[in-house]
């Protein structure tokens, strides 16, 4: 006997929370005795239970349709998401309530016994010939085996068709008028072609407009709604970023030496160990040098046929271990070599001068790497004593290149110029070999041990910046301050760093230099001080002159294009073809054939001009047109007839169109006004701690 089970799991798990409005959450409440709750919408508890219930469902269908639980690092994403779909529920319901929506017994048990079953209950009941075998759907509804199932699936029947209804209430009200249809066919059908003269915008320079201090204090008093703000905060903060210690580092090593004892005193294949111990699954790889680390490169090339070696840092990141299977000669040449980088001294002549200098220095005894450390300009080699590593042709720049692969080991060569300045060169080492390696890798993560000393750290660090004030006791532990950008109440996330509602809450229910506890991210733990307190009204003027004058000399130079526009006009005699004669920056040109869906040449997508240009006659010329660039006069050369024919014909098409447009908004709009009307309380941060 077939059951309900699978398909039902399957199918709810995945769309269960944006659908289900949970009626009962006294129920729930129930569960584990606690009746704290995570949040309110227009005054409806979210209880703790409720919310991680759903987290739960939805990381449960996850798993079941990829196979793959949430990752950690995106888990604080996930619960944001869920959080999300959760308020959505609840204002569906409460609407649903409002709107007196309500949905009968007999209409769930049609829709269930109906003649079209829901796909997610009948799939379970479909042959290989897609055929639907109803006697043994209707045998397992009928099944008091199934009967939790059963009610399961009621609920989530009377979810939908609760949203099926208040969907349906919510596109009743949508109409499309002749004009809406007619304005369609004509975008869709209508081929225009244009003469036009532009009045840019560039013509007028911020240069040239002479703005005072006084213009912009005009313009900052005549538009106060361009700069109208809520309240805002900002953040000093101290991280204490999630990252490996050396001690975790130490112990990755320590594991790896004892998997290599293993495996030199066993007969297994060395598969096996890799099998059991390795991080990255397991691979025969022929590599050169200039794939591996420089100590594993030292190793290999030491190492005999079958040896094992290691452990020693990857090019991947942590540390590995190899076996030598062969060496196989190659083709390719590799070198290792280390460079000094002289360039920023002003000139040329001046950067030879003291490359000469050095390469002098070196040729007399001076250490290569001691001298890299305190002259060279190359941000990434020079604090390494100017090792480069291993490179193989084609990875560097000619010059260097060349001089690289005819070079000595060991031998000190005099300044080479690049596009980068001039290098002095010194090879350490040449390879033409390839190898063929197994290998164990192990990353190196961040162990308990070292983040609960990190969040002691953070928690020190709190205590005694409240205590001694937070920039002193930064800069008496050498930690480094950062300061986020603004962000106002209702902000998801923190620019700098990320969603925390904890810290969003905080920074607005404290006052200014106050310091907060620790508080967890993604990436680490986190001290904060409110650094600014910034009021709802209006930015302050000294703080935004530079956006004013950039909003300014936008307006100044669409006035003055039009001002333009009408002056050069009215000496051509509204003639387009004398007014190059006139003035010879403006630009006149033809469109070619176009519509409303396609660039025009020499313009771009400018809907004020296509729908100005949409809207004349043939032969007519626009008065000033405000397009994205400037202003335009615009001629009409030719346009497509209007055709009833064709009109009449795809009217019914066209309206139906309109109208799938409108239901499709209908909904993501209503929910959008009524998510910004409602009364949301997110106290998540007292369970989680974000």
């Amino acid at each position: 006997m077939r059951s309900l089970a699978p398909a039902f799991i399957i199918t709810v798990g995945a769309l269960f929370v944006l659908f289900m409005v949970i009626s009962d959450s006294n129920v729930l409440e129930a569960i584990g005795g606690r009746t704290n709750n995570v949040g309110s919408v227009n005054g409806v508890d979210i209880s703790y239970q409720e919310y991680q219930m759903a987290i739960e469902r939805q990381r449960e269908s996850q798993k079941q349709q990829t196979g793959n639980d949430i990752p950690e690092e995106q888990f604080d994403q996930f619960r944001e998401q869920v959080w999300e779909s959760l308020i959505t529920e609840k204002l569906i319901e409460q609407e649903v309530q409002r709107l007196g929506i309500t949905v009968s017994n007999q209409e769930i048990k049609d829709i269930i016994l109906g003649e079209d079953p829901p796909a997610f209950l009948k799939q379970n009941f479909i042959d290989s010939l897609g055929r639907f075998n109803r006697e043994m759907y209707e045998e397992a509804i009928f099944n008091p085996q199934n009967e939790k199932i059963l009610l399961q699936a009621e609920e989530f029947v009377k979810q939908s068709r609760y949203r099926e209804k208040l969907q349906s209430l919510l596109e009743a009200g949508i109409t499309v008028s002749e004009d809406e249809v007619r304005r369609k066919f004509i975008e869709q059908n209508t081929y225009i072609d244009a003469k036009y003269a532009l009045f840019a915008n560039s013509l007028f320079p911020d240069s040239a407009l002479n703005i005072t201090d006084k213009d912009l204090r005009k313009f900052y008093n005549d538009n106060p709604d361009k700069f109208k703000i809520n309240a805002q905060r900002k953040l000093k903060y101290v991280l204490f970023r999630h990252e490996p210690s050396q001690a975790d580092s130490m112990m990755v090593i320590k594991n790896l030496e004892n998997v290599k004892k293993l495996a030199d005193s066993d007969t297994s294949d060395f598969k096996y160990f890799v099998d059991i111990y390795s991080e990255s699954p397991y691979s025969l790889d022929t590599v050169s040098v200039a794939t591996l680390s420089s100590e594993a490169v030292k190793a290999i090339k030491d190492a005999a046929k079958g040896s094992i070696v290691g452990p020693v840092p990857s090019n991947k990141g942590g540390f590995e271990i190899y076996r030598l299977v062969d060496i196989l000669p190659s083709n390719e040449k590799f070198v290792k070599a280390s460079h000094i980088l002289i360039t920023q001294m002003g000139s040329d002549e001046a950067n030879l001068a003291e490359a000469n200098r050095i390469y002098q220095e070196l040729k007399n005894g001076a250490d290569f790497k001691q001298m890299a450390i305190s002259y060279s300009k190359d941000p990434g080699s020079g604090k390494n004593g100017g090792d480069l590593g291993w490179f193989g042709k084609g990875m560097m720049v000619k010059e260097f290149e060349d001089a690289c692969f005819s070079g000595k080991v060991g031998e000190i060569q005099k300044p080479v110029k690049s596009t980068f300045g001039y290098h002095i060169i010194l090879v350490t080492d040449q390879s033409s070999s390839k190898y063929v390696i197994e290998r164990i890798h192990n990353a190196v993560k961040e162990s308990a041990t070292t983040r609960d000393a990190k969040f002691a750290a953070a928690n020190d660090f709190s205590y005694l910046a409240k205590k001694n004030g937070f920039e002193k006791e930064a800069e008496l532990m050498n930690y480094t301050v950062q300061e986020t950008g603004s962000f106002t109440l209702k902000s998801v996330s923190i620019p700098g760093l990320g969603a925390n509602k904890r810290l969003v809450n905080f920074a607005f229910e404290n006052s200014l230099n106050s310091v907060s506890e620790v508080h967890k991210l993604p990436n680490g733990f986190v001290v904060a001080q409110i650094s600014e307190v910034i009021s709802d009204g209006l930015e302050k003027f000294e703080d935004i002159q530079p956006k004013i004058r950039q909003l300014l000399v936008i307006e100044m130079q669409y006035q003055k294009a039009r001002e333009l526009a009408i002056e050069v006009m009215k000496k051509a005699g509204n003639d387009l073809n004398k007014v190059t004669e006139i003035d010879s920056r403006i630009q006149v040109g033809n469109t070619g054939r176009f519509n409303s869906t396609t660039s025009i040449p020499m313009i771009g997508r400018d809907n004020a001009f296509i729908y100005s240009a949409l809207e004349m006659k043939v032969g007519e010329i626009s008065g000033p047109v405000k397009g994205v660039r400037g202003y335009f006069i615009i001629q009409l050369l030719d346009k497509t007839p209007f055709d009833s024919t064709a009109y009449q014909a795809q009217n019914t098409t066209l309206r139906n169109s309109l109208i799938q447009e409108k239901k499709s908004m209908a909904l993501n709009t209503w929910l959008s006004e009524i998510k910004e009307k409602a009364d949301i309380v997110d106290k998540r941060y007292i369970f989680y701690g974000y």
